[in-house]
């Protein structure tokens, strides 16, 4: 954690106080220091990925799709009941409803094995195994999503307070500086060297310094609440934000580089196209109802109480094969194909749809980012002619030069150079998070 001493030589650094004795930086560090807590982008990111919610629930849905897997692949291989009975009847009586065999009820008592194999039904069973094996696959993908979500969403939220942890340092450096002036107009005007106007005007900078505290503090607070949800705690955690001291990172050549990286790697898009898959997939299965079903059967037991007039032996067995062909059903099959075949071509059509979203919002966020970059040189540019400007100002208001209004015009511009500089910088740093989430390279 660094000392308040080398914090606020980052602050000078970066343009966000000024060193002039018109604008002295604040002794004081923000308010999240007396907490004692810190907190960088990257240590954000993992707070969120271990404590959101959001990330826990893609998870869970992604583990259960892949336990459907094994569900649907359960069809492929034999079924295996044991079976353990006893009858006390009237011997060799027959039911009478309820049933059109002919079977005979005989006491006995009797325990087997029952084998169901599935030889072949052309393909339904296979189809719907890669299915479901595609649709656990677009899970997954779904879950990657939520967490570039998760980390481009606390990206925007730590440079959003950041922001207004720099703009209440400047706020509260405009705060020391105007009273500092004020102070000074004040003694002036007991020595009957400046006039009660300079005084008022004095004053009125000086409230309107402390609205500027006051507004900036809620808005602090404010974008710590919006943090700590985004980490996924309810409490009430007040941090120093420590921002990453290299320079953030510059903007892509162009944009279709962007563009090729996003439609290889985004994983909202890999999804799209597992679940078009698992749609054609389905599809075929539904069509593969129309076929036969080709099944094993096995049967073997023991019955040691029984009669013998109706038990030869006490041991059972018999083998066989039993094919089922689907002749008529209302034509249920059919339209469960049809259905299933249009919906394999209307996710092929929702992913055409992300792509041409994606292009977009490729486009969208490199430009904007671009822009960001530009702003940011402008700002500082800014920052360093407002400096200047403040300081001329500064030294013709005590030489009796100009009017306090001058001055006054200069200490506004300089807060608001010191305020759009930190805008600029901050916006910037979430202008390329939220281009890289859209190229899908998330770290």
């Amino acid at each position: 954690m660094p000392d308040a001493p080398h914090l606020q030589l980052q602050l000078q650094q970066s343009g966000l106080v000024r060193t002039s004795p018109a604008a002295d930086p604040p002794s004081a560090s923000p308010p999240a220091a007396a907490a004692g807590l810190t907190l960088t982008r990257q240590q954000a990111e993992q707070l969120a990925l271990k404590n959101n919610p959001r990330i826990s629930v893609g998870d869970l849905l992604a583990r259960a799709q892949k336990e459907h897997v094994r569900v649907v692949r359960s069809a492929e291989f034999p079924t295996l009941n044991g079976e353990l009975t006893g009858v006390d009847a009237e011997e060799a009586s027959r039911i009478s409803t309820g049933s059109l065999s002919a079977s005979r009820l005989l006491y006995h008592v009797g325990a087997g094995v029952e084998l169901d194999q599935l030889i072949t039904d052309f393909g339904h069973t296979r189809n719907l195994v890669a299915s479901s094996s595609f649709q656990a696959k677009a899970s997954s993908q779904q879950a990657d999503a939520t967490r570039e979500d998760i980390i481009l969403t606390v990206d925007t939220a730590f440079y959003n307070a950041l922001e207004a942890q720099a703009t209440l340092q400047v706020a509260k450096s405009t705060v020391k500086a105007r009273q500092d002036v004020g102070d000074q107009v004040n003694a002036l005007t007991a020595s009957k060297l400046k006039s009660t106007l300079d005084q008022s005007f004095a004053q009125v900078n000086l409230s309107q310094a402390k609205l500027l505290d006051l507004d900036a503090q809620n808005q602090y607070d404010a974008a710590m609440a919006n943090l700590n949800e985004v980490l996924g705690t309810t409490n009430d955690d007040q941090y120093q934000l420590i921002d990453d001291p290299t320079p953030p990172d510059p903007v892509a050549p162009s944009a279709e580089g962007v563009i090729t990286m996003a439609l290889q790697q985004r994983p909202d898009l890999l999804a799209q196209k597992a679940a078009h898959e698992s749609d054609v997939r389905f599809a075929r299965a539904e069509r593969d109802q129309l076929f036969p079903t080709i099944s094993g059967l096995g049967d073997v037991g023991y019955t040691p109480v029984g009669s013998s007039e109706y038990f030869d032996s006490n041991w059972y067995g018999a083998a066989g094969v039993n094919v089922g062909i689907p002749i008529f059903n209302g034509f249920k099959y059919h339209s469960e194909a049809a259905e299933a075949g249009l919906r394999a071509k209307a996710s092929d059509e929702q992913s055409r749809i992300l792509i041409n979203r994606i292009v977009r919002d490729v486009r969208t966020a490199w430009l904007k980012a671009q822009t960001a970059q530009q702003r940011m040189t402008v700002a500082a540019e800014l920052v360093k002619e407002a400096n200047t400007a403040l300081d001329l100002a500064d030294t013709r208001y005590r030489l009796g030069l100009s009017s306090i209004v001058e001055l006054s015009q200069a200490q506004l511009q300089q807060t608001q150079a010191q305020i759009d500089d930190a805008n600029a910088r901050f916006d910037y740093e979430a202008d390329i998070a939220a281009l890289r989430f859209q190229s899908g390279s998330q770290p």
